[in-house]
């Protein structure tokens, strides 16, 4: 069937990853330069040495940067740079070969675009692959613009035994009514197919809230010692048998295992870390007050603030710096004058 052969594409796909990371230790690094083209910009961003002092006490940020969606991880970096005094180091994670694609039959270059982009999703479950000499870190998307600083999210305290800090989708009263207006799932309904076995002597009641994972902190000691990785990767081999996952997923294909391992295993974000849904809709709009006060903004959905039509557009493009090699650029209306 057409389901079982993306998910065997999938499947490869993720294999090959984790090779990849495995063979890369040493990740990408992209530094933004001091040169004259960025400091003559409004938010030129500060930028780190290279070298991580062990005495100074440091955030690491994971990001993953596909090559169409790279001006997309600049205006992240950007945004968190000019809202915090910390020193930052940001391991960028991108493909650094070419998978021999061709070796699947991929008949529209779109799938190939969401195969690729669905590699990258998976990087998160491989936080302890990455060479992290760090207790732990922060894991960012690309479509999200930091507005607080990034210290205080990465100093909150996590509860004894949780490996990972996420946002649940059931917090901040104050969006419910536009994530209802937009039909986003907001319970793990929504993400895995209760009509299969597997799913339901997982004894999770399908009306539980489930989080969104574009952002979280994780405890890289603890993941490893709960053995994370092991047990994402059980999950999505079980999806590969049996599609676990339900049609209707309100979410990326990384997120339901996510669901699963962590159902009453994480510590809760404070909801003002990771306003979302922000990309769901051309249309919906959160206040203007509401926005002002969020720490962190996260565009998950097709309308992307760097394409049109989306909305909050202005938040997002104070961050943006323009690529001097004009690869990425803004997708705006065109002016009637």
């Amino acid at each position: 069937s057409p389901c079982a052969s993306v998910n065997r594409v999938l499947l490869v796909l993720l294999v090959l990853l984790v090779f990849t990371l495995s063979v890369f230790r040493k990740l990408l690094i992209i530094l933004l330069g001091d040169s004259d083209h960025w400091k003559s910009l409004g938010h030129a961003a500060r930028v780190p040495s290279g070298r991580v002092s062990e005495a100074e006490p440091v955030v690491p940020v994971v990001i993953c940067a596909s090559e169409e969606r790279i001006g997309a991880t600049m205006a992240v970096i950007n945004s968190v740079y000019s809202n915090t005094d910390a020193s930052v180091f940001f391991y960028i994670v991108t493909l650094m070969i070419a998978y021999p694609l061709d070796l699947f039959f991929l008949s529209h270059e779109t799938l190939i675009t969401l195969v690729l982009v669905l590699q990258l999703n998976f990087v998160r479950f491989y936080l302890p692959l990455l060479d992290i000499k760090h207790k732990r870190v922060i894991y960012l998307d690309d479509d999200v613009i930091v507005q607080g600083d990034i210290k205080d999210l990465f100093n909150m305290k996590l509860k004894p035994g949780h490996a990972a800090a996420f946002s649940t989708d059931c917090d901040l009263p104050s969006t419910h009514e536009m994530v209802r207006s937009i039909g986003m799932q907001t319970t793990y309904m929504g993400f895995l197919d209760y009509r299969k076995e597997e799913v339901r002597d997982l004894g999770i009641d399908p009306r539980d809230c489930s989080f969104n994972p574009g952002v979280f902190v994780a405890d890289v000691s603890e993941w490893k010692k709960q053995k994370i990785t092991k047990q994402l990767e059980k999950w999505m081999e079980e999806n590969f048998r049996t599609n676990i996952y339900s049609s209707a997923m309100a979410g990326g294909v990384a997120t339901p295992p996510m669901l699963i391992v962590f159902h009453d295993k994480y510590t809760t974000l404070d909801p003002l870390w990771h306003v979302r849904h922000m990309g769901w809709s051309p249309d919906a709009r959160y206040s203007e007050r509401f926005l002002e006060e969020a720490h962190l903004l996260h565009w998950n959905g097709p309308f992307k603030p760097w394409h049109y039509p989306a909305v909050h557009l202005d938040l997002w493009e104070r961050w943006f710096i323009p690529d001097p090699s004009r690869k990425f650029s803004l997708v705006r209306p065109k002016s009637n004058s």
